[in-house]
């Protein structure tokens, strides 16, 4: 009886691992403006609109800081967005049944991630 229980926790443990990715954060991406240099407003506006088109909830922190926050159903991910006009950074802050444990999270977070990274690439490409 024991064995059988040592084997289903050990299952169970396998299949929390699957759906959990370590936790990826956005280090100092640059920003390429179609050959231009952007203002800090022409910035934050690009991470703004890319973030709010995603369904982020985006609030100016600071000069240089940004807050983003995506509610799905039960899910709550909150990152912090670093910029000045050279590279952007996006840092996981927060979050609500994501299974966070300090290093990993549900792997749906990193594809909110790159999604919110790809967007704000392509605005800042735009601006």
């Amino acid at each position: 009886m024991s064995r059988n229980i040592a084997l289903a926790l050990v299952l169970v443990a396998a299949l929390a691992a699957c759906s959990s990715r370590p936790i990826r954060n956005v280090e100092n991406d640059p920003i390429v403006a179609a050959g231009r240099s952007m203002s800090m407003a022409e910035v934050e506006q690009a991470i703004n609109r890319a973030g709010m088109s995603l369904g982020w909830v985006m609030t100016p922190t600071r000069p240089g800081l940004t807050t983003g926050r995506l509610a799905i159903r039960t899910h709550v991910a909150v990152v912090e967005i670093s910029y000045d006009t050279k590279s952007f950074s996006i840092k996981y802050k927060d979050s609500v049944n994501l299974e966070y444990d300090g290093g990993n999270i549900h792997k749906n977070y990193n594809g909110w991630i790159d999604n919110l990274e790809r967007e704000i690439r392509a605005n800042l490409s735009r601006a």
